[in-house]
């Protein structure tokens, strides 16, 4: 089943790499956004199945854009699963209370990103090749 993904990170490469890893390793739909506005933007006007957003981003980050994504009615059912760098114990604190599907660490293996965000969110999955 082909799903439609929205991936939210400022970094290029960041969304270069997991739209190649979903599209080749799934064979998914992938949308990119480089800041919160432009997701809040694709989100309200697409079918989106699940969206990755990067915590760290300039103008809104992606504590900001969640809170948008949940306040809008055309897009608070949609899942968010978290893309961060930050990782650490001491880091954790801040995630506490987001409504989330789940949160990835960076950097991510690009051909497994797949399989985790279909672990995750409870979707059937097998890779293209597999």
């Amino acid at each position: 089943m082909s799903r439609n993904i929205l991936i939210v990170d400022d970094e290029e490469d960041v969304q270069a790499i997991a739209k190649l890893g979903l599209e080749l390793g799934a064979g998914w739909n992938v949308l990119t956004a480089c800041c919160g506005q432009e997701a809040l933007n694709i989100a309200a006007k697409s079918p989106v199945d699940v969206i990755l957003l990067d915590m760290m981003m300039p103008d809104m980050d992606g504590r900001t854009t969640l809170q948008k994504l949940k306040a809008n009615p055309a897009t608070k059912e949609i899942p968010v699963i978290l893309l961060t760098a930050k990782v650490q114990e001491s880091d954790q604190d801040c995630f506490t209370g987001l409504d989330v599907a789940a949160i990835f660490a960076k950097p991510f293996r690009p051909l497994k990103l797949a399989g985790q965000i279909s672990e995750a969110l409870g979707w059937a999955y097998s890779e293209i090749d597999g």
